[in-house]
């Protein structure tokens, strides 16, 4: 059974469907479907920002620090950190715009920025090492 539902998400409204897959606790208000099938109407890509978070990256060689790789190609808009500024795991580091989103590049660690390797306006590919946390 497809329930329908209006969402709210920083001031705009979608619409979306949701499938409960047991039916016979849709007669209880306290239960939560689960979702499975999500369609999201008048959506466009400027209302979805998403902060990403680098996978895990290897260790630098040398013990430079944590490589910080780009997650995916796109344009540096915006850089929050200078080297030897300290920064807490999660911290957002510098912004990234690919496909029209913007994309926060946040900390994996705690530590201290030892070196940055792009400047805003800079267009970076997947993999590319953006800056290095000690």
């Amino acid at each position: 059974m497809l329930r329908k539902f209006k969402i709210k998400i920083d001031g705009n409204e979608y619409l979306v469907e949701m499938e409960d897959l047991n039916p016979q606790a849709a007669a209880s208000e306290t239960t939560t479907p689960s979702v499975t099938e999500n369609t999201v109407q008048n959506q466009t890509p400027k209302e979805n920002k998403v902060a990403e978070k680098p996978a895990q990256q290897p260790a630098a060689s040398g013990g430079e620090g944590q490589e910080v790789p780009a997650p995916m190609p796109g344009n540096i808009v915006k850089i929050n950190v200078e080297v030897g500024q300290k920064v807490k795991k999660d911290e957002p580091l510098l912004v990234l715009e690919a496909m029209k989103l913007e994309n926060e590049i946040v900390a994996s660690q705690d530590g201290e920025i030892t070196g940055i390797n792009v400047q805003k306006g800079d267009n970076v590919s997947a993999g590319d090492v953006l800056l290095t946390i000690k």
